[in-house]
């Protein structure tokens, strides 16, 4: 039994994305976009507990998605493009509730949202060329891992009111510029490599 548990965990699967899309990771993925609103309403409330509660179930939902559609041999084209579209609607929420909830700056959602939209229009301009998302370089996974971790000690910051957590605060601000900054250099970065496959297509 042990033996057939390895051999099954052993197993290379494919990593070509397939045509499927009723899987299991794509519904974990699409349950993890749902949540996403419930997230943002619960911040702007100063409900910060709750949304911490359903941000730790998206985080781990994140990673067991992926895991899945490996285990299960179901990658799939959908699932490729849900889950960035997935980490991208959280961070624009997320940061569209704290500016709301009046915990951080207007310009920040400014900026990432330019930033996101910018990179909207390049996946439209490379689809109409048969290309899918760009996959994600280091760049772009550390920008977004800077700008969730200042999100999530930004709403852990609002639980209380001390001047540990005052600091702890300005430190969240700080991580959160440095994402903004790294999130713009991985979207210069995709930015050029649209361009070029675009060209290379034509």
């Amino acid at each position: 039994m042990k033996f057939k548990l390895n051999e099954k965990f052993r197993k290379k699967y494919s990593p070509e994305a397939r045509d499927i899309y009723f899987t299991v990771p794509n519904l974990i993925s699409l349950l993890r976009i749902i949540s996403i609103p419930i997230i943002a309403v619960l911040v702007s409330r100063h409900q910060m507990i709750e949304a911490l509660a359903v941000l730790a179930v998206s985080s781990v939902s994140d990673g067991v998605d992926g895991v899945l559609a490996r285990l299960l041999n179901q990658v799939s084209k959908v699932g490729q493009i849900l889950d960035p579209i997935a980490d991208r609607l959280l961070i624009f929420c997320s940061i569209l509730a704290l500016g709301v909830a009046g915990i951080i700056p207007w310009w920040m959602l400014i900026i990432v949202g330019l930033r996101d939209l910018l990179m909207g229009l390049e996946v439209l301009a490379l689809a109409q060329y048969d290309y899918g998302p760009l996959p994600v370089n280091f760049v772009g996974k550390s920008g977004t891992a800077m700008l969730m971790i200042s999100i999530t000690a930004l709403i852990f910051c609002d639980i209380w009111n001390n001047p540990l957590v005052d600091l702890l605060h300005l430190a969240a601000l700080a991580a959160g510029i440095w994402g903004v900054g790294l999130y713009w250099l991985a979207g210069g970065i995709y930015l050029r490599q649209g361009i070029r496959l675009i060209r290379e297509a034509r």
